[in-house]
C-alpha cells in the first residue's frame, strides 16, 4: 500500500502538470487574442476609410452597382425616357432639385416609372416582389434581393420613401417632379 506522502507527491506532481499545460494554454490564447484584436483594428480602420470615400456629399454620387436582371437583356431604355441608352455605370446620384431622370441607369429608372404609375393611379406603395413580376422577372429571392437593394440604395439617395418596411414609393420631391424632367 502507497504512503500518504507517496499520494501527495503523486497529486501535487498532476497539479504542477496541469497548472503548466493551463499556462500554456492560456500563452496562446492571449497570443491569439492579440493577433485578433490587431486584425479588428486594422478592419475598423479600413471600414473607416471605405465609408469616408463612399460617403456622398455634394453632387457625389455611390459607385458602381451590378444590374438588375431584366427578362430583355437589361438594356432596353426606358420608353418616352430623357435618355434612350444605358448608363456606362449604374450610378445613383443624391437627388436634388431639377435633376432629371435620366441621371439615373434604365434599370432604376424602370423602378421610378413604375412607381410614377402607381403613385398617379393612386395605388400606395410597391413591394419588390410586385416589382419582379411588374418587370417579368420571376419572383425568386435572388431577383427580388436584387430589386430591394435597389429601392434601399434610392431610398438613402432621396429618389425613393419606404414608408412600411419592404414597400417603396416615390419621394414626394421626385413625386411632384413629374416625368423626370
Amino acid at each position: 500500500m502507497p504512503s500518504v506522502v507517496g499520494l501527495l507527491e503523486q497529486r501535487e506532481c498532476a497539479a504542477r502538470r496541469r497548472r503548466d499545460e493551463l499556462r500554456e494554454e492560456a500563452d496562446r490564447i492571449q497570443a491569439e487574442l492579440a493577433v485578433a484584436e490587431r486584425d479588428w483594428n486594422e478592419w475598423v480602420i479600413a471600414c473607416s476609410r471605405v465609408g469616408e470615400v463612399l460617403a456622398p456629399g455634394d453632387g457625389d454620387v455611390a459607385g458602381p452597382d451590378p444590374s438588375v436582371a431584366l427578362p430583355d437583356g437589361g438594356e432596353q431604355p426606358v420608353p418616352g425616357g430623357p435618355s434612350e441608352s444605358a448608363k456606362s455605370k449604374s450610378v445613383v446620384p443624391v437627388w436634388r432639385a431639377g435633376l432629371a431622370w435620366s441621371a439615373l441607369s434604365v434599370d432604376y429608372q424602370r423602378i421610378l416609372r413604375v412607381l410614377a404609375d402607381r403613385d398617379r393611379l393612386g395605388q400606395g406603395p410597391f413591394s419588390c416582389q410586385e416589382m419582379a413580376v411588374c418587370f417579368g422577372l420571376e419572383a425568386v429571392p435572388a431577383k427580388v434581393e436584387a430589386l430591394r437593394s435597389k429601392a434601399k440604395r434610392m431610398v438613402a439617395r432621396g429618389w425613393l420613401v419606404e414608408p412600411v418596411p419592404g414597400r417603396f414609393t416615390l419621394s414626394e420631391s421626385v413625386a411632384g417632379q413629374g416625368a423626370g424632367l
